[in-house]
């Protein structure tokens, strides 16, 4: 039997809060479940607020089972948002892996009844950041960056008289960012939306961290969460679904980590090189050390096996009353 273990209060009660949003392609790969999680887990911690969760995918399922994580670790009020752009991947599935969006979205509870009619992630993105104090705001993306073109390429409306350049650089403090592979690759959420991420790349005025594609690529976590002991966990039932289909050894833990690093930083764990990313039209990208870039890699420090327990536990995390 595993221990449900509790991660703990922050040793320093002083210590503020992030103000997140949380940007997702949650369905297209269970990893994205054991993030939202993990999430949750640093909220119940007092290490994170979480301002929003938005869906760059648009599949119907999606935001339906994104209010089923926040009403199970009792935070429905958690705004939510969608792209509306009909050009953005609708995506149920990663290749073979199991469709586990229907499962969780036909038995636990939730407020959406289909991604479509939730609110627009843009203006949604807007709304928040205008209200934010200035260069407090930490977006962490674990998927492809399509709300984030877009709230780039946002007009000024009734909530910000700024541009969306203009809103980012005044609002955000930093971006993290699943995506890339370093020094070079190709890699999947920059594939997805391929002109999204090459002009997020170019015009995002603030700092960028880099968790590449070989960040948590064997960092395999899920194994304990199948096996605790509790019944109608949606965390435990999305990882059941999809590892007893062909990935026993549990999930690469690549969207935790960046998690990680958006709330916690980058210090035990990882040190970072600053430059510049270059994303071509084929998805391909490369890097260019630079003192002066405005983009961070991340550069792990410790071994896959000590990362492990640290995602593995703060995805057991079961829900407080609050």
């Amino acid at each position: 039997m595993v221990a449900l273990v509790s991660c703990g209060k922050p040793n320093n009660t002083d210590v503020k809060p992030v103000n997140l949003i949380f940007d997702t392609d949650l369905g297209e790969d269970f990893g994205d479940v054991g993030a939202i999680a993990m999430l949750h887990a640093l909220a119940d911690d007092g290490d994170v607020n979480i301002l929003a969760t938005m869906s760059c995918n648009r599949d119907e399922d999606v935001i339906p089972c994104i209010e089923v994580y926040n009403t199970y670790y009792n935070r429905p009020e958690i705004p939510v948002g969608v792209s509306k752009d009909e050009n953005t991947p609708s995506r149920k599935a990663y290749q073979k892996q199991s469709n586990y969006l229907d499962t969780i979205a036909t038995k636990y509870k939730h407020a959406t009844a289909k991604s479509s009619d939730a609110p627009d992630a843009v203006k949604l993105y807007r709304q928040i950041l205008s209200k934010q104090p200035d260069k407090s705001v930490v977006i962490c993306t674990i998927g492809f960056l399509s709300n984030l073109y877009h709230l780039l390429m946002s007009d000024a409306d009734k909530y910000s008289p700024l541009s969306g350049k203009e809103l980012v650089a005044k609002k955000v403090k930093i971006l993290v960012s699943m995506a890339g592979w370093f020094p070079e690759g190709g890699e999947y959420n920059v594939g997805l939306d391929v002109p999204a991420a090459i002009t997020v790349a170019k015009y995002w005025p603030t700092e960028i961290i880099f968790s590449g594609f070989e960040i948590g690529l064997k960092v395999f976590t899920g194994k304990d969460v199948i096996q605790m002991p509790v019944e109608n966990n949606p965390v435990k039932e999305a990882f059941a679904i999809c590892m007893r289909e062909g990935e026993p050894q549990g999930r690469p833990s690549w969207d935790q980590l960046a998690l990680l690093v958006a709330v916690k930083g980058t210090e035990p764990w990882f040190s970072t090189e600053r430059g510049i990313i270059h994303i071509n039209d084929k998805a391909k990208n490369t890097w260019t050390a630079d003192e002066n870039g405005t983009h961070l890699r991340l550069i792990q420090k410790v071994t896959d096996k000590e990362l492990e327990p640290i995602i593995e536990n703060y995805m057991m995390h079961l829900p407080v009353t609050r």
